[in-house]
């Protein structure tokens, strides 16, 4: 069947199974890493503004 090819080996072995799940762990980490810093930076941003403001 599709056991010898490259699609195949990666979906249906266990090691390649487990290579997916590595790859989209760390693709949502970086996702979630990037937006996590974006709100942190625009939080900073908004305090700084305030700040500015008052003075």
């Amino acid at each position: 069947m599709m056991e010898n090819s490259p699609l195949g080996v990666i979906l249906f072995s266990t090691v390649g199974l487990l290579s997916l799940f590595t790859i989209g762990f760390i693709i949502a980490m970086a996702i979630y890493l990037f937006i996590y810093v974006q709100r942190r930076v625009n939080a900073e941003i908004a305090e700084r503004d305030l700040s500015q403001d008052k003075e």
